[in-house]
């Protein structure tokens, strides 16, 4: 492996369950310390909810794996304390370019607007990621990272499920109200519960390789179809930390997985492509089979599926990581809610309607990919061939060549937590959009938007130029004392003074939620819209609040 990374050895340590013998009931057992495993641990135990985390592992993963992270995924990990760690680390990108043969077709920007805290991308190993989250989650006195702890059953109870667990110092019984299943693509949870993926697997083959060189290409997305050093497939380029560059080539259905990643015939592919002068050495290789398939249901009773274990999808696009890392998101303030007894427990089944949502506009997205790339047929085939010759001169053919529609969040519109508008709106923050970032100053201090969304739920008032109207924040500071975790910000044009200030100082906040005065926004603690009104209304408030926790 490269030198320029050691890996950590993580410790086995004894339960309390076979310390003690006690059989004491968790709230939430994580099955996986991956990164959607971790992201939903931190994210409960810094809601206050105590989580175990049991990994068949003693290290992060091994080889570079997942390695593009799109800036919804990032907004959830600056969150939750580990975000400007990994952008900080990683290489931050934004331009993509496609090339036909040896030829530029064109390139595009995946960020163009002006004034957001976190990148469109950045590329990191996913070693390192996962170190970041592990070291993130030692800080929270409320997980219990289990390391060497292979699931071995997992039953269910009426209030609570039984997991039997395999340690170096034997077997124990593991009992959880919740379990959330993060262990996979191939999770073994998944096959003991009986739950079967539905879907497709492509007939084509991908190699990837991890490459450790020294080379003069820029920080951006690269994409050929048909190049000269590889005719008639594909190819990627994108850079990663310390001098390793991910390169996978399309392969064939007829290559041979084990053949294909043979030092002796991944050399000289590399060969062809960076030229024999380039001294090169390899630090990861891998074949993989396109896959679009996922489960009916997220929920099975008392076990959540998130990330690869509820879903797959063929890399093109960077829709694993980043279509798993919202699972956890989703997830977890639903089940704090419940676990809290602030919700009730039928809360639980809208993560599975809007992350089976999320996973077909994924699937659909990533088929499209595949289809483009690999075509199915000699029409097909030409199909792609015009659309790439016109897309060099005509920027209409563009939008049809898909070498693989980069990840983007997805917007809960059909959600049943959703208060429909009665109100016109312009722009995209809709009932069920992530919320989009813009520069604020609080405090005197310059800031963002995202970070004043904290994890819970937030009302947005905008005050404008104007204080804001006593009764209007005399019943924000009564909803603020309720129950629920929620605090609300005034949108203004200049600083007052107030705590609650939010001054939009580039006025992108007013451009990009259509803000007008006296406008009202409801945000989720997963950052998404639940309602908006053009003027205050308590009552309409409460009943959206009520609805946004499944009452």
């Amino acid at each position: 492996m490269h030198a320029a990374y050691s890996y950590p050895k993580f410790p086995f340590q004894p339960s309390v369950e076979q310390r003690t013998g006690a059989r004491p009931r968790h709230p939430v057992v994580v099955i996986g310390a991956g990164p959607v495993g971790l992201t939903a641990a931190i994210d409960l135990a810094q809601k206050g909810v105590p989580v175990v985390v049991i990994d068949a592992e003693d290290t992060v993963s091994v080889g570079s794996r997942a390695v593009c992270y799109a800036k919804r995924a990032l907004e959830v990990w600056d969150r939750l304390g580990a975000g400007q760690r990994m952008i900080d680390k990683g290489v931050v990108w934004k331009i993509g370019k496609v090339f036909n043969g040896d030829g530029l077709v064109y390139q595009f920007d995946l960020l163009p607007e002006p004034d957001h805290k976190i990148p469109a991308f950045i590329n990191l190993q996913q070693y390192y990621l996962e170190d970041y989250l592990v070291a993130e989650a030692q800080k929270q006195d409320l997980i219990d990272l289990r390391w060497l702890s292979r699931v071995l059953s997992v039953k269910q109870e009426d209030d609570h499920a039984v997991l039997q667990v395999e340690t170096p110092d034997g077997v124990y019984a593991l009992e959880a109200d919740w379990v959330i299943a993060c262990d996979g693509a191939k999770s073994s949870v998944r096959k003991m519960l009986g739950l079967e993926f539905q879907g497709e697997v492509f007939k084509d083959r991908f190699l990837i390789a991890d490459v450790v060189m020294t080379a003069d290409f820029p920080a951006e997305r690269w994409f050929w179809f048909d190049p000269p050093f590889h005719r008639k497939q594909s190819a990627l380029l994108h850079m990663q930390p310390d001098n390793v560059w991910r390169i996978d080539f399309q392969l064939g259905w007829d290559a041979d997985p084990e053949e294909e990643k043979k030092p002796e015939r991944v050399i000289p592919r590399l060969k062809a492509m960076l030229g024999d002068d380039t001294q090169f050495e390899l630090e990861w290789v891998s074949v993989y089979t396109f896959q679009c398939r996922r489960l009916d249901n997220f929920r099975a009773g008392r076990v959540f599926f998130a990330g690869d274990s509820a879903h797959q999808v063929s890399p093109f696009g960077a829709r694993g990581a980043n279509s798993g890392v919202p699972d956890a998101d989703n997830l977890a303030w639903k089940l704090s809610l419940v676990i809290d007894e602030l919700a009730p427990e039928s809360l639980l089944d809208s993560y599975s309607d809007e992350r089976v949502a999320a996973a077909k506009e994924n699937i659909l997205n990533s088929t499209r990919s595949t289809d483009f790339i690999t075509p199915k047929s000699a029409m097909s085939r030409m199909f792609r061939d015009a659309v790439l010759e016109l897309a060099e001169e005509f920027p209409f053919a563009r939008s049809l060549v898909n070498s693989g529609r980069l990840s983007t969040p997805t917007t809960y519109l059909d959600s049943p937590l959703n208060t429909p508008d009665r109100d016109v709106f312009g722009g995209k923050m809709v009932p069920g959009a992530p919320a989009t970032d813009a520069p604020v100053e609080r405090d005197g201090q310059a800031g963002w938007l995202m970070d004043a969304l904290d994890g819970r739920f937030v009302v947005l008032y905008a005050a404008g130029a104007e204080p804001v109207p006593a009764a209007v924040a005399a019943a924000l500071d009564d909803l603020a004392r309720g129950p629920l975790p929620l605090v609300w910000r005034a949108v203004t044009d200049r600083r007052s003074g107030h705590a609650n200030d939010l001054v939009d100082s580039a006025g992108r906040i007013r451009e990009r939620y259509d803000l007008t005065p006296g406008c009202v926004y409801l945000i989720r603690p997963d950052q998404h819209v639940a309602a908006r009104w053009r003027a205050f209304d308590a009552a309409a408030l409460s009943a959206a609040l009520n609805r946004a926790v499944g009452r």
